[in-house]
């Protein structure tokens, strides 16, 4: 039997590798030399797109295949696919929702204790002999019973606030609408409003041209110099340049990031503050995580291609 050609955008591991070639035609774009010239080649060709979430699958790639079908998704975050472009020709569009959501959780919450309790700077206090040269480590602040915010009440903003309630906080979000199963948690309208309760501020919200840089100058200011802001989204809904001029001017007290504008490479100047706690962008960075999410693209791709309803539809 023919097997379906796939367009592969970007690396999976090699538990991914291995049946995705067996199961399809599969097309390396980021191996090839001369993308375009690749494209020219394969593009007529191409039924699926396999992809991750930060590469996306924008509206020129997209018109180099006309005859795609499929594009699925290795992630939650779908907002770098064209799903206009989709929908003007009917291609389907999968992600890979649910399997992350306590992985990504996790991080957020241990980012938060690293930040207000020193963790990574009382670590190199012990390891470089500054214990025994300048004694005990500097008094951090506590975490529990403060106030969280949570900015997107989704399937991660819930998880988010099922373990910050295992610390006696009290938890608030901000939705488009109040959640009616939202367990007791404080329902507030607006952004600006959840950051002045908040000592932690928790970016958990889809992103979409409606949230870009919704945590703003404004936001940050009501954050203010004690609270600390937490992003495992997306980077587009924070105003990088207003959070790096908050955190270089002390208006904001901290924030912990799995995520940047043009990642891998970093603005140089977050690098110089030590009021920030930077990470590579792995919040679903288990290998049990990462297995299902290689999982459920896959199974999406097959149920498309077998003519069965898809597992995680986004279109």
């Amino acid at each position: 039997m023919t097997r379906p050609h796939l367009l592969q955008l970007g690396p999976y591991p090699d538990w991914d590798e291995a049946p995705l070639n067996a199961a399809f035609a599969v097309h390396r774009y980021f191996d090839a030399p001369d993308t375009d010239a690749f494209l020219h080649e394969v593009g007529p060709s191409i039924q699926a797109i396999a992809t991750r979430g930060e590469l996306g699958a924008g509206r020129a790639l997209i018109e180099r295949c006309p005859r795609l079908e499929v594009i699925s998704v290795y992630g939650v975050g779908y907002d770098g696919v064209d799903l206009d472009a989709c929908r003007e020709r009917g291609i389907r569009v999968t992600n890979t929702p649910d399997v992350l959501t306590g992985d990504v959780a996790d991080l957020a919450v241990a980012m938060m204790l690293s930040v207000t309790r020193g963790v990574i700077a009382a670590e190199t206090w012990a390891r470089d002999g500054s214990w025994v040269s300048r004694g005990g480590y500097p008094l951090q602040r506590r975490a529990w019973g403060k106030r969280a915010g949570i900015l997107g009440l989704g399937r991660i903003g819930r998880a988010v606030a099922r373990r910050l309630a295992g610390f006696d906080m009290e938890i608030a979000y901000c939705n488009p609408a109040p959640k009616p199963d939202a367990d007791g948690l404080q329902y507030v309208a607006d952004p600006v409003a959840l950051a002045e309760r908040s000592d932690f501020l928790f970016v958990t919200l889809a992103a979409s041209a409606a949230t870009r840089h919704i945590v703003d100058q404004s936001v940050l200011r009501a954050l203010g110099p004690e609270g600390v802001l937490i992003n495992v989204s997306r980077a587009a809904n924070i105003d990088e340049q207003a959070l790096i001029a908050a955190l270089e001017g002390g208006t904001l007290g901290g924030a912990a990031l799995d995520v940047f504008e043009g990642e891998p490479r970093l603005d140089p100047r977050f690098l110089k503050l030590d009021n920030v706690l930077l990470q590579p962008h792995h919040a679903s960075g288990t290998v049990e995580t990462r297995k299902a999410m290689g999982q459920l693209m896959r199974d999406n791709l097959a149920a498309h291609f077998a003519g069965l309803p898809l597992p995680t539809p986004v279109l």
